[in-house]
């Protein structure tokens, strides 16, 4: 079963176990015809969809009902109101530096006889987690993920377009270009115009685009879409509400907050995907892999992820380390404090985890990273001045980053912006500095909705901050039942951001969009 990690490389626990039965549907495939050149941005390749499964209502309350995790979700979703058909696309977009390639995307059509079924519907556009797969599929039914959103979404009424990006499943882009902006709003314009295209399809003809169209994505998916939310902004398109959950929007403040020594969770893939990406886009980097990586690592480094292999697999065949980032051997000795750093105390252990022997990055380029920091500061982190990116990085890897900071726009749609301000995958001062931001852009304020689910229960998302709560209590009632001696802290920061953050903002991303 594959796991939805979000950015949680080293983080352990799945959020479901799925074994939903649906039937198979007709094929598709690419055409055979077409022009010799690479067709326009959104086109979409597929004559006829194929169409993957019919998940019936019965069906999917039968598997939601299955397992306890299952039933958390059915809780959060309500009973399923609609079926839906399960379609894979597949279209023309771009990657990292715009060279044409093409990617794919789960297209879930509701049906069925209730009144929200047929007829003209929303689209919501769902940018999804982190993952290492290389075969990674949200129209796979068997990916936790995908079941999050058919319960909460195309079972409700929705026509969902979950794209997979480019540099996954049936793409031929050879890497993936992990958190460039410019390319993951782009590859997500270009789904929906696909998606577009292809309604309404013949297997659902009385389902159609109603042009109400609502973005949402979880942990990269959560910059995704609010990535494209700002690319649809400037291009003068309509998006009627947008929810990022846990994104790490703030990119530059985010990784000068790494380097400084708070190594996030699961820092060895996302730090691995992040600096490969941008060598791929920008060739700015470095001349070397070895200017960046250790040597253990750097020989492969560039076509790793995503993989074939699994987490396990690279870990155990040391093609990357499972937690150390860095080594604790400080660059200089100035920064023996941050090599790990202690504060925030709550996180101290998750940054300590981010040090130590076999490490992935050199610490020269930690020097030289640190020393532009300080040198160029950003606007929000280590200290709190105007909450905008660095203006003038000279490290290039720092440009780079700036370059895809969205700190740049002010959202004129109604936007909700959910997380936990624990989060040790992606820290909750990203959604702090967009808020920081904002104020300072629109001191008349803007139409965003922040809701940290550790915040004291208040409003209409009280019910979901107090079932987080309840929620965070069990898993460390059962680490304590299995022996763990630290009242569970572990194993509830484990779950944090996959199995606990998720489906609760997800459920608020429902709430807040049936609003609008």
């Amino acid at each position: 079963m594959r796991r939805w990690t979000g950015a949680a490389a080293a983080l352990t626990g799945t959020l479901v176990a799925l074994g939903l039965l649906a039937g198979c549907g007709g094929g598709g495939g690419r055409s055979d015809s077409g022009p010799s050149s690479p067709p326009a941005r959104g086109t979409l390749l597929q004559n006829v969809p194929q169409l993957l499964s019919t998940v019936t209502t019965s069906t999917l309350l039968i598997e939601l009902n299955s397992a306890a995790a299952n039933q958390q979700i059915l809780a959060l979703s309500g009973p399923p109101t609609c079926d839906f058909l399960m379609y894979h696309i597949e279209y023309e977009t771009v990657g990292g530096s715009d060279e044409p390639t093409t990617a794919s995307a789960a297209l879930m059509v509701p049906t069925g006889a209730g009144a929200i079924c047929t007829g003209s519907r929303p689209i919501l556009l769902y940018a999804h987690g982190t993952s290492t797969d290389r075969g990674f599929n949200m129209a796979d039914m068997q990916n936790s993920e995908t079941l999050l959103l058919a319960a909460l979404f195309a079972a409700q009424g929705y026509i969902v377009v979950a794209p997979n990006y480019a540099g996954y499943d049936t793409s031929d882009l050879p890497y993936h270009p992990y958190l460039i902006a410019d390319q993951q709003s782009k590859d997500m314009i270009d789904a929906l115009t696909a998606a577009r295209t292809a309604l309404p399809l013949a297997s659902a003809t009385l389902t159609r685009d109603d042009g109400r169209l609502y973005l949402t994505g979880y942990s990269e998916g959560g910059y995704v879409a609010l990535a494209t939310e700002h690319a649809m902004q400037a291009a003068g398109a309509t998006v009627t509400a947008a929810a990022p959950m846990s994104g790490p929007y703030a990119l530059a403040a985010f990784a000068d907050a790494v380097f400084y020594g708070e190594v996030n969770g699961g820092g060895p893939v996302s730090t691995t995907l992040l600096i490969t990406a941008y060598q791929h886009a920008y060739q700015n980097v470095y001349a070397s892999a070895g200017d960046v990586f250790e040597a253990p690592y750097a020989a492969g480094i560039e076509t790793l992820l995503p993989s074939t292999e699994t987490r396990s697999q690279l870990y155990a065949e040391g093609k990357l380390p499972q937690y150390a980032v860095f080594s604790l051997t400080p660059p200089a000795p100035q920064y023996a404090s941050l090599t790990p750093p202690q504060q925030p105390a709550a996180l101290a252990p998750v940054f300590a985890l981010g040090f130590g022997a076999g490490n992935l990055i050199t610490n020269s380029f930690r020097l030289t990273y640190l020393q532009d920091a300080q040198a160029h500061p950003d606007g929000g982190f280590p200290t709190l001045t105007d909450a905008a990116p660095p203006s003038s990085p000279q490290l290039p890897f720092r440009a780079d980053l700036a370059r895809n900071d969205l700190r740049v726009f002010t959202p004129t749609a109604p936007t909700l912006l959910c997380g936990g301000d624990l989060d040790p995958v992606v820290f909750w001062l990203n959604t702090q500095l967009m808020q920081a931001y904002w104020a300072r852009q629109s001191p008349g304020g803007v139409p965003v909705t922040v809701l940290d689910l550790e915040s004291s229960p208040s409003g209409s998302y009280a019910p979901l901050q107090q079932g987080f709560e309840a929620a965070k209590a069990a898993v460390a009632a059962d680490a304590i039942a299995h022996g763990a001696t630290d009242g569970g802290a572990r194993a509830v920061f484990e779950a944090y951001h996959v199995q606990l953050v998720a489906p609760f903002c997800l459920a608020a991303a429902k709430s807040f969009i049936q609003s609008h």
